[in-house]
């Protein structure tokens, strides 16, 4: 918010926003909804950590980061989320949210990240935890097609993800978490509109310089 006021021209301190915000407009954080359990899924083949927490990029589409979270209808049914971020400037390249948390949704997700972008072959590392979408034998055969190299988080590690975890605490924080979601396509496109409208070309990113993501993208 500090940011966004600097920018229409009203230098206040972060500690004179926040009181405004807290005493005078009776602004509280939002308790989020229980997480849904998931049961472990059987490994094809489990690969090792290329990024060892280094999540700087000298360029786009070199390192990727992915992974999936749970979203919520007003009726209590749980959607679920498959995100990719390019850790060279945190831009969303691809979001899609579905019922079932499915290697098929994992699949569908880095294809239109794929098609999204103008890669040459090789070089392009996808970090992601261990979770059985991503070690299935139809994702680790997919990402040998299209040439992606894999790179997996040590077993509860959430640190070893970090920008995918900020991504969905932005997510949830500035976005889901302040609707209620009568139907799975009010969900699917206010998901959507966040992560490529608003993530990527109205909120300023501090690893950015408090630039957005498409300012630091297109000034590379």
């Amino acid at each position: 918010m500090t940011v966004y006021l600097r920018r229409e021209g009203y230098g206040y301190s972060t500690t004179t926003i926040h009181k405004y915000m807290n005493t005078e407009m009776g602004l509280h954080s939002i308790v989020r909804p229980k997480k849904p359990g998931t049961k472990p899924g059987k490994a094809h083949i489990i690969f090792g950590n290329k990024l060892k927490q280094d999540f700087h990029a000298d360029r786009p589409n070199q390192k990727w980061c992915t992974d999936f979270t749970y979203l919520f209808l007003k009726n209590g049914e749980v959607r679920y989320n498959c995100t990719i971020i390019d850790l060279y400037d945190r831009s969303v390249i691809a979001s899609i949210t579905d019922q079932h948390i499915t290697s098929g949704l994992a699949i569908r997700t880095l294809k239109k990240a794929l098609d999204s972008q103008h890669l040459s072959k090789g070089g392009l590392i996808l970090h992601s935890d261990q979770g059985s979408q991503y070690t299935s034998k139809a994702f680790i055969e997919f990402c040998g097609s299209a040439h992606v190299t894999q790179s997996m988080s040590k077993a509860g590690y959430p640190y070893d993800n970090a920008p995918m975890e900020r991504y969905f605490n932005t997510l949830k924080n500035e976005c889901t978490n302040l609707y209620e979601f009568r139907t799975e396509e009010e969900l699917y496109q206010t998901v959507e509109e966040f992560a490529y409208a608003t993530y990527n070309h109205v909120r300023p990113h501090s690893y950015n310089g408090y630039r957005t993501p498409y300012q630091a993208r297109t000034a590379a």
